[in-house]
């Protein structure tokens, strides 16, 4: 039995159809948003998302049914139990306390396109390893934001105070400025008052080199080196299973056996030397 259900969900007709049956969830998803439609097939429409359900079901069974007589190996993987409680709340009576929570555990079917998409898992794996050093990075441009919001105050408060009347009204502004929206009208706003083309060409520029230019791109280089790790990780996992499977060794394990041999081809040797003398 257990080779018969990794034989199914290894095989790639198996795993397209399981892609495509989370893509056709979606769409159905959507489809059920539409009052009209609702109306029309409203009885059709969740008899199909029951039959989605219970693909669903017979694929989570399959796939425990792989793990054969240690199933709880299957619930080791973050993925697979992200796909377990997806299907569970799935299952949930439907009750007037439970709709909620029903329709949010449908539009969460949708994210299981990452755990059938290796590349998406990549990406995924990327950002939360990316995460603590984001935070450095975030916490870098947070200190740039509270320095210039707090000049921003003093060189255009009076003049300006619906950008620059209080600090977080200049914090607000100085987020619309990092992403490069608008950012020109305010600079010319802020020339045309007392501080000066000279002070304010010189602070927003130097704000857009410093928060747009350096800091978000040091959070696009965590997030790529975040992404190497990732797919190494994921290469050697999938080495490591792919040796579980066939039973064959790595270069390192045929290095410690051949040295293991040695080390009892030297006890040996003593052992027939002592003898000898």
């Amino acid at each position: 039995m257990q080779l018969f259900c990794q034989r199914i969900i290894e095989a790639k007709g198996f795993q397209r159809a399981i892609l495509g049956l989370i893509l056709f969830a979606a769409v159905l998803v959507g489809v059920e948003t539409s009052a009209t439609l609702m109306e029309r097939a409203g009885g059709l429409l969740h008899a199909i998302d029951r039959v989605v359900l219970a693909l669903f079901v017979g694929e989570l069974v399959l796939r425990i049914g792989a793990c054969g007589a240690r199933p709880w190996r299957f619930f080791r993987d973050g993925w697979n139990l992200f796909d377990f409680v997806v299907v569970a709340v799935c299952l949930l009576p439907v009750h007037a306390e439970f709709v909620a929570v029903l329709r949010l555990a449908r539009v969460l079917r949708v994210l299981r396109l990452i755990t059938a998409v290796p590349r998406l898992q990549i990406l995924v794996g990327a950002l939360l390893k990316s995460i603590p050093s984001m935070t450095y990075v975030a916490l870098l441009l947070s200190v740039l934001f509270y320095v210039y919001a707090v000049l921003g105050v003093s060189l255009f408060g009076r003049t300006d105070a619906e950008h620059f009347g209080t600090l977080g009204a200049a914090a607000l502004t100085l987020f619309q400025v990092v992403t490069l929206e608008g950012w020109a009208d305010i600079m010319r706003t802020q020339i045309a008052g007392p501080a000066g083309a000279a002070a304010s060409i010189t602070y927003f520029v130097s704000f857009i080199l410093l928060g747009t230019m350096i800091t978000l791109n040091l959070l696009i280089g965590v997030i790529v080196n975040g992404m190497d790790e990732a797919r190494q990780e994921m290469d050697n996992d999938t080495r490591e299973r792919h040796l579980s499977a066939t039973g064959a060794t790595t270069l390192s394990d045929d290095i410690a056996t051949l040295r293991r041999q040695a080390a009892e081809l030297e006890e040996a040797l003593a052992a027939v030397q002592r003898r000898l003398k």
